[in-house]
């Protein structure tokens, strides 16, 4: 008999051909999260859930969910699953890491490019039909090349946008909690700073952090402060590494130039006041929303979770401490 799975929203050709092959699989075919009632009730019976970042798993689920063996997330970050409860109940918890990290890399740019020359503002101004003739002095904005790049984290994502920066002949500054190896330095002509240098002295902040309690508000007044009055701020990490409010006050003052923002604080609310700034450019989490990409991530979730439910070790184990084998 095959193993019960739940998928909790629907995924890519590829990954359902795999997951149905492999185990008998209820899928979730309405384009909308679960309610936990809901999703505990079909969880019953059930060894895996596939789920994305928008579903909730918690004490609440490990409790109603006695046979479930793992939870399989469709991302790189898991902040959406207690890992320390699904450790206690024997749960193995995976992601989807590696597989997004150019693509990312790629929309961080894009994110950046956008704010540095108001590309989505003056869309709109094109649309409005208010382009009615050229002018010198219409959308400056600022140039890249050659500028200095803060990365805030350089793990895989934070080294690939790193690594185009080299093409725009940008000076890299980097902080992390660890330094990294010099070989990589080298490689991206990256020099490490602390946090607070690297705030004072880049022209573009990038973020790329996963979320824990330590980088909650990672960017705040405080920060938002030591930045330049022209530097760009960029967030495709998590949105509660950045105080929206703060952020808010500091775009409106012109106390940094710009922001390019793809993830939020309450997502998928977006703090108001963001709506109505020019200042900022704004798109709704999908700095890994690629065909390529997404399936990827989907069919090495369904992998993971396959593993998990017939005896074999994920790939992708997060609570690795729950592996004997």
């Amino acid at each position: 008999m095959k193993p019960k799975v739940l998928l909790s929203r629907m995924l890519p050709q590829a990954a359902l051909e795999i997951v149905h092959r492999e185990c008998d699989a209820e899928i979730n075919k309405a384009d909308v999260a679960l309610s936990k009632k809901e999703l505990i009730a079909r969880l019953q019976g059930k060894a895996g859930l596939i789920c994305l970042l928008t579903d909730t798993i918690d004490e609440e689920v490990f409790q109603g969910c006695p046979g479930l063996k793992v939870v399989s997330n469709v991302a790189v970050g898991y902040n959406n699953i207690d890992v320390k409860a699904a450790t206690r109940h024997r749960v193995m918890v995976t992601n989807t890491p590696g597989v997004l990290d150019d693509t990312t890399a790629d929309f961080t740019w894009a994110l950046l490019i956008a704010a540095a020359r108001r590309v989505t503002e003056a869309d709109r101004f094109v649309r409005a039909g208010k382009f009615t003739e050229w002018r010198l002095m219409v959308f400056l904005g600022q140039d890249i090349y050659k500028k200095t790049l803060g990365v805030v984290g350089l793990g895989r994502i934070g080294k690939a946008v790193a690594r185009r920066a080299m093409g725009f002949d940008m000076r890299i500054l980097y902080t992390d909690v660890r330094r990294a190896e010099e070989t990589a330095e080298r490689e991206l002509g990256a020099t490490f700073v602390d946090k607070e240098t690297l705030l004072r002295e880049s022209d573009f902040v990038t973020l790329h952090v996963p979320l824990f309690p330590e980088t909650t508000h990672y960017i705040s007044e405080r920060e938002l402060n030591l930045m330049k009055p022209t530097a760009i701020l960029i967030n495709a990490a998590r949105g509660p590494v950045v105080d929206e409010k703060a952020l808010v006050r500091a775009l409106k003052e012109k106390r940094i130039a710009g922001a390019g923002l793809d993830v939020y604080e309450r997502e998928p609310l977006v703090e108001p006041d963001l709506l109505e700034l020019d200042n900022v450019v704004l798109a709704p989490h999908i700095a890994s929303a690629s065909v390529e990409t997404r399936t990827r991530m989907a069919v090495m979730a369904v992998e993971n979770c396959i593993a998990a439910v017939t005896g074999k070790r994920p790939p992708n184990l997060v609570n690795k401490e729950l592996w004997q084998g």
